[in-house]
């Protein structure tokens, strides 16, 4: 808690949430970028003819960072418009400078073309860690690549496979997912300066009918703010569906995290693996011996909650009027910050759990071992039709021993399947020569080799290429 006890504060800035990211949606973040954008405005309009000079973009360049929020806040009452109270106070803090600012201008100018910015810095940082958790995942998987584990259809026993194959299935994920932030950062673009309606009619009529140089304008402002370009076309808005797209990428890492964060859930139940354990921390107030898999059940949570918020932009985007509304506002105001800072708090806690996974290797081994001899079946049936027996007839013995065998499993018993076998005569086989087939590692087909072959053809280049984001850490608030 930050210490605020009488009003609401969101759990994302007091308990989930990275500094990093809440800056990012802060008002210091919003407003210094409007005046950037004012700034690149005032720039381009002077290089292009317009009655600006460089002493007016100087002194707007000088006051980006020196802002008087008690000022915006309080003009903002009297004019009932946040942009226009943010001019006045630029204005007021750069009078040769006030009355070209904004020139040309809609709100939309600074509003949506900062949305833009911060949104391309978000995904920057949520690149950033997701690599991390790339990372992670990769030295888990090489460590544990030839280690034999039970792997499940159904959420019931099927044949083995490896720890680190599983590994790298939860990798692959959210190797998609960071394509779809790569391919979004790529293809941002900027509003630019459309206008009211879209039409660039101010600026037809500031440069006197000159397409050129409206075109111009627009390349030099993107330029400046780091964009390829603007949207080629829109109304006063740039459209929504630029909102619901990211946060569909969003959804995306929330999907991954979620599966891997209910499978190890699942792990944990199982004895197999675990999320860290402070060596302070309690599972329980009732049971002492409790040991909650607290960090993946938020993961979990603040997944679903992303999944949902995904909803929201898709409903803007499609109730948009014409040229816009402002129904949008209000909500893409919450629901994209919130989606980001969600994610943000979801790779936290996906980089400090993969950071220290715990593996039981007995337990691993004997849970696998206790189905084995079912999963070896095939392999019996075949060695004894090499002895002369009849497979049609083995197969049907098998699946009666087998039934028997699991029904003294389910009753708390041993898998006595190999003694059954070995003491039926129409196999001809031995109880020994059962167990020398009961070895895990010659079930696991090429998992281990798939897994080599994953790390070094699809993760490392990925890491190569993003060397200088490694090496984040997350420490967890609660």
């Amino acid at each position: 808690m930050s210490g605020n006890y009488n009003t609401y504060e969101s759990p994302f800035c007091t308990r989930y949430a990275s500094k990093e990211m809440q800056y990012l949606f802060s008002a210091d973040k919003k407003f210094t970028t409007w005046r950037r954008l004012w700034v690149a405005l005032a720039r381009g309009e002077m290089k292009l003819g317009l009655p600006v000079t460089q002493e007016q973009v100087e002194e707007l360049e000088a006051n980006i960072n020196n802002i008087d929020f008690a000022m915006a806040e309080e003009r903002e009452k009297v004019v009932r418009h946040d942009v226009m109270a943010h001019v006045y106070t630029y204005g007021k803090q750069c009078p040769k400078a006030e009355p070209i600012i904004h020139l040309g201008a809609t709100s939309c100018y600074v509003g949506d073309n900062t949305d833009i910015i911060i949104m391309r810095d978000a995904l920057k940082l949520v690149k950033k860690k997701l690599v991390n958790v790339l990372a992670n995942f990769a030295k888990f998987a090489d460590t544990y690549k030839d280690m034999p584990c039970l792997a499940y259809t159904h959420l019931q026993p099927a044949q083995p496979s490896t720890v680190g194959k599983r590994a790298t299935l939860w990798m692959n994920d959210l190797l998609m997912d960071l394509e779809e932030i790569d391919y979004r950062i790529e293809n941002l673009r900027l509003l630019g300066q459309k206008g009211t309606t879209g039409t660039q009619a101010s600026f037809v009529e500031l440069f006197k009918g000159d397409s050129a140089k409206i075109k111009a304008l627009e390349k030099s402002i993107a330029e400046e703010m780091g964009f390829a370009a603007c949207v080629p076309v829109s109304g006063q808005t740039y459209t929504r569906k630029i909102d619901s797209q990211v946060l569909s990428t969003l959804s995306g890492i929330a999907q991954s995290c979620s599966k891997f964060s209910n499978d190890l859930r699942l792990l944990q139940s199982f004895e197999e693996m675990e999320e860290p354990f402070g060596k302070n921390q309690i599972g329980s107030s009732a049971m002492p011996y409790k040991r909650n898999p607290m960090r993946s059940e938020r993961i979990t949570a603040l997944s679903r909650y992303v999944m949902i918020d995904t909803l929201n932009p898709a409903f803007t985007a499609g109730t948009q009027w014409l040229e816009r509304t402002l129904d949008d506002s209000a909500n893409k105001r919450i629901a994209v910050a919130e989606a980001f800072l969600a994610v943000d708090a979801i790779l936290n806690i996906m980089m400090n759990v993969t950071d220290g996974l715990v593996v039981y290797p007995e337990m691993v081994r004997a849970r696998l071992m206790k189905k084995l001899p079912f999963m070896a079946t095939e392999n019996i049936m075949m060695k004894a039709v090499e002895k002369g027996g009849n497979r049609q007839e083995l197969h049907e013995l098998l699946r009666t021993h087998s039934h028997e065998a699991t029904l003294r499993v389910k009753g708390g018993g041993d898998n006595i399947l190999a003694e059954l076998i070995a003491n039926d005569p129409a196999f001809n086989i031995t109880k020994e020569e059962i167990e020398e087939m009961l070895i895990p590692e010659n079930y696991v087909g090429r998992a281990p080799e798939q897994t080599a072959e994953f790390l070094a053809e699809f993760i490392q280049p990925v890491l190569d290429a993003n060397g200088d984001m490694l090496g984040e850490k997350a420490e967890l608030s609660v």
